[in-house]
């Protein structure tokens, strides 16, 4: 990280200079609310995941609030949250390789660390690695439940996996990694809802074959903002792991909500640019492009401004195409929401968090780049 700070302490918004990641605070903390209060009367366990913020400060201020510890998907992640005072990680991903192994062993002596394993030899390269650091190390079996990606397949073979991990000397097993990720985005809420469904049946499945392995299982976990309602009424899952929420991106806000039971959560992280150039009346150039927000997922969305659509980004340009109403000129500066957060928090050093158009704090982005 550089020793560059985008802003100060009470400076005006206005004078905040371009392109920085704004932080709007109060909608932040509604989004936290908004959260709390559709988990009400429900006794799963909230691990949001890290991956979305990677702030350490962000993560204290969901533990202060009930959540259990955090989900990382990389050591280095990991390393971070641990540094920056979070005494309970999960590692929701598969690390492969004596240096990560090595580096996760050492993590483990410092706080909680939990991994998971879709993998017989990995399994035994963690016991090998934790045996040589003299830990004992909690992994869990991540479970495929219908996104194709990580996972062993549900029923047996997930239990044969966790027998092996119960049976070594230096591990323990913790439980199923169940995470759909292909549902979080599926636009209609019964798309969604017939996803989790599918992933449900997957899980009891499993925890059917594990107990009849004599194995019990003491944790579920997975979910996401898209679907963690779904999760957590279930009667399976007894630990959810949204982390968009907090934000919101251009992506999740274009999802149905309604009688989802999930809150339609207010956008709180934006791309403060300014407009660099306007060469033409309906074309304005901003100084935020690729390097400044990422497409993976859509173009950004201009907001709280009518008249002006993100339509193209380069490297470091961004095209607005404007109607014939627009009134912009070189200098303003205008709000973008993300198409997608995680990525486009993933290319700041700092949040400059803001509060009724004041700069209240900066919160150094410290998991920034960590993917390894």
């Amino acid at each position: 990280m550089n020793s560059y700070r985008p802003a100060e302490i009470g400076m005006p918004l206005a004078e905040v200079d371009t392109p920085a990641l704004i932080l709007d605070l109060d909608a932040f903390e509604r989004n936290l609310d908004r959260f709390d209060a559709s988990l009400a009367g429900r006794t799963v366990k909230v691990r949001p995941h890290a991956k979305s913020h990677k702030c350490p400060e962000i993560a204290l201020a969901q533990i202060a609030r009930g959540a259990v510890g955090v989900c990382c998907q990389k050591v280095s992640e990991a390393e971070a949250m641990v540094e920056g005072g979070i005494g309970d990680v999960l590692i929701a991903n598969e690390i492969v390789g004596a240096p990560k192994l090595g580096r996760l062993v050492v993590l483990a002596k410092r706080a909680r660390v939990a991994v998971c394993a879709d993998d017989a030899g990995n399994v035994a390269a963690l016991d090998a690695a934790a045996r040589a650091a003299g830990v004992r190390l909690d992994v869990l079996v991540e479970v495929n439940v219908g996104a194709n990606r990580c996972g062993v397949e549900p029923g047996d073979p997930a239990a044969t996996l966790a027998k092996q991990i119960a049976s070594c000397r230096s591990l323990r097993f913790a439980g199923l990694q169940a995470y759909q990720g292909a549902a979080q985005h599926l636009r209609k809420v019964e798309e969604r809802r017939a996803a989790i469904e599918s992933a449900v049946a997957r899980v009891r499945q499993t925890v059917a074959a594990l107990g009849k392995a004599g194995i019990a299982c003491e944790r579920v976990t997975g979910a996401g903002t898209g679907t963690y309602v779904f999760e957590a009424v279930s009667g399976v899952f007894n630990e959810i792991q949204p982390g968009s929420y907090i934000f919101m991106d251009a992506d999740y806000a274009r999802n149905e909500w309604i009688e989802s039971g999930i809150p339609r959560f207010e956008h709180s992280l934006f791309v403060w640019t300014t407009v660099m150039s306007h060469p033409a009346p309906h074309r304005a150039i901003v100084d935020a492009g690729l390097k400044a927000s990422s497409v993976d997922s859509g173009m950004p969305r201009v907001a709280e401004f009518e008249g002006a659509e993100y339509v193209k980004a380069s490297d470091e340009h961004g095209v607005l195409r404007l109607n014939a109403t627009a009134r912009l000129a070189v200098g303003d500066k205008l709000k973008l929401i993300p198409g997608h957060c995680d990525p486009t928090v993933n290319l700041y050093d700092h949040y400059v968090c803001v509060r009724r158009g004041r700069v209240e704090a900066l919160w150094p982005i410290t998991a920034r780049g960590a993917v390894w």
